[in-house]
């Protein structure tokens, strides 16, 4: 991920780190070892320092004129000379006090004003700068998706969607479970306020808002995913990641808005916390910004067709209530489901949903800079599918495919081309159970279903809710409404 000519130290005492990099090199060399050691906290917005993502072309937003820093020492008379300082003027800066923010940060989602300095509380950082804006970049006029501003809001139902019993359960329930626009809100502030806080100690630093948060299938109980990003590329999981998100721990127990921050050393490493303001669970990865772009290519799909969020919904409750959603546990992904729904929409004989990286290449290239990821798909139009299956049909359907028609042990899932693919003895599919490609890096997002028993579980599952919902068409039989929407 970084070149050569520098990588990251895990043992003190060593010369070469990431922080000989980040810093300007007129600090001196007693300074710079405060910083690795995390000794000194910045007070003030970053130095100048050499950017390591990529400069690209953004529509500027006007900011206000700051004539104050909310942590200026009270009854200091020192002066500053003039406005803009040079590499050179370093030297004249305390260390710790606030200095020049020449590179004001862009925002990973959403657009905000920066305030003047680092914040340890949300209660600062809210007085400090405006509610974020959507960026002009995230949307334009005419595609399917909506702005990340807009919220979820979408028109009514056809009535051919909606023409019996199970449908309307469906669409009741998804109304009564899906994310609100306060939701997002609240996970958005807390984003903004981390990367704010993030860029004192990693001034080029981004956060990302991913996951179901963003792509259209979060519900209102949903935790959020954060990706840090540095400089884009890959890492190393065992060390890079582990030794950032270490430093990034230190930061957290100093923020009076975070609480409980701890890092998962897995095979992708997370930290997670609670936002003390929202009470939502984060979870904050490194650099693991294939996240991002599978999060915009789902939040496509979500809004690409009106029955994709309301089937996808419910399939995830029912999945949780069977206890067959937990990859932490050995059985599927809420990931991977959301990519088995799609799977099953688009390879009907009249597909409910097209294949997106197909027929829109330039708008999900995998090569793409990761900032640009979320404006790719603005002007995608809504599909219009000759398939006008209620939703209660796509869901009967979508067991039965699973449960008669799907060859476990042949078959590879792949959204990317819609259709299956020969399951092959490379490593990736050699010996796996459930065989589901991630769109961009191809590698299997099932491979959390290695022991047999989970496997039988979640096959025996698919075949026991067709048949009872085939015979019953009541989505209590399978999915105990009571017990499913959220309490008032």
């Amino acid at each position: 991920m970084f070149p050569r000519a520098f990588v990251f130290s895990h043992k003190d005492g060593q010369s070469e780190h990431i922080f000989q990099h980040i810093l300007p090199r007129t600090v001196s060399q007693q300074r710079r070892i405060k910083a690795h050691l995390n000794e000194t906290i910045f007070i003030g917005p970053p130095m100048t320092v050499p950017r390591l993502i990529p400069t690209h072309q953004w529509t500027p937003v006007e900011q206000p004129d700051v004539s104050f820093s909310p942590n200026r020492v009270k009854g200091s008379k020192r002066k500053r000379r003039r406005d803009n300082h040079s590499q050179n003027d370093l030297k004249r800066q305390r260390f710790v006090s606030p200095g020049p923010h020449k590179q004001p940060a862009r925002n990973a989602n959403f657009t905000s004003q920066p305030a003047a300095g680092p914040v340890t509380s949300r209660e600062t950082c809210s007085s400090n700068s405006s509610i974020p804006t959507c960026s002009s970049a995230t949307s334009k006029p005419g595609g399917c998706v909506p702005s990340l501003r807009e919220g979820s809001h979408q028109s009514a139902f056809p009535s051919s969607s909606v023409n019996d019993k199970l449908s309307q359960q469906i669409l009741d329930l998804f109304h009564a479970c899906e994310q609100q626009n306060d939701d997002l809100e609240k996970k958005e502030h807390c984003r903004a306020a981390l990367q704010r806080d993030i860029q004192t100690t990693f001034p080029c630093a981004q956060v990302f808002l991913a996951g179901s948060s963003l792509n259209g299938f979060g519900t209102r109980s949903s935790d959020a995913d954060l990706c840090l990003v540095i400089e884009e590329g890959k890492v190393n999981h065992r060390k890079d990641a582990v030794y950032v998100l270490s430093l990034v721990r230190k930061l957290f127990y100093t923020l009076s808005y975070i609480e409980r921050p701890q890092l998962i050393r897995a095979k992708v490493p997370i930290l997670k916390f609670r936002d003390r303001v929202s009470g939502v669970e984060f979870d904050l990865n490194f650099n693991n910004t294939v996240g991002i772009r599978n999060t915009f290519l789902l939040r496509t799909y979500a809004y690409v067709e009106k029955r994709v969020r309301p089937i996808i919904l419910v399939i995830k409750k029912w999945a949780s209530h069977h206890r067959i959603k937990d990859a932490s546990r050995g059985t599927l992904s809420s990931y991977t489901l959301v990519l088995m729904v799609l799977h099953y929409l688009q390879t009907l004989p009249e597909p409910v949903i097209p294949c997106l990286q197909m027929d829109y290449p330039e708008c999900f290239n995998p090569k793409m800079d990761i900032h640009l990821v979320p404006s790719g798909p603005s002007n995608i139009p809504a599909f219009v599918s000759k398939n006008q299956s209620s939703l209660g049909d796509l869901l009967l359907g979508f067991l039965k495919y699973y449960a008669t028609v799907f060859k476990w042990d042949k078959h590879v899932i792949s959204v990317r081309e819609a259709k299956t693919l020969p399951k092959t003895y490379c490593r990736e599919w050699r010996d796996k159970f459930i065989c589901v490609e991630e769109p961009f890096d191809r590698t299997n997002t099932a491979r959390a279903v290695h022991e047999t028993v989970k496997f039988e579980a979640i096959k025996a599952e698919f075949t026991e809710s067709y048949q009872v919902l085939q015979l019953r068409k009541d989505l209590n039989f399978i999915l105990p409404l009571k017990n499913t929407r959220p309490k008032r």
